[in-house]
């Protein structure tokens, strides 16, 4: 089976949904609305959508992996935005090395998991 697939957009929930579209906008990603409660929020040719819901079990448990060409630049310019004092409940954990890459850890205002990435070639 071949997919031809051209994007696979997960969907995130918030349980402010106001605070996380500030936090995803100050994270560099662009905004598009799409009702009053949903919106995409894409980089480059990515992306996914947010939206206006909160189910605990489901956002305690939602991760991400965001694969970047530079993960220390990346992390300089993430510390550099200071999320951790704008924002409460936001943690970053420093780049660490593993068997396939390195990455680090962003939780956004709601707990969603993000795992910034980059493989090893």
């Amino acid at each position: 089976m071949q997919h031809h697939a051209r994007s696979i957009r997960p969907f995130i929930g918030a349980k402010d949904y106001q605070i996380s579209r500030q936090f995803y906008l100050d994270f560099g990603f662009k905004e598009t609305i799409l009702s009053e409660n949903l919106s995409y929020f894409s980089t480059d040719n990515m992306g996914f959508y947010l939206q206006d819901a909160y189910i605990p079990e489901w956002i305690d448990n939602t991760m991400v992996f965001m694969e970047v060409a530079d993960l220390d630049r990346f992390w300089d310019d993430l510390v550099s935005l200071k999320l951790t004092t704008k924002y409460k409940n936001i943690r970053i954990k420093p780049i660490h090395d593993l068997d396939w890459g390195r990455e680090c850890f962003v939780h956004d205002p709601s707990g969603v998991l993000w795992h910034i990435g980059a493989f090893y070639r």
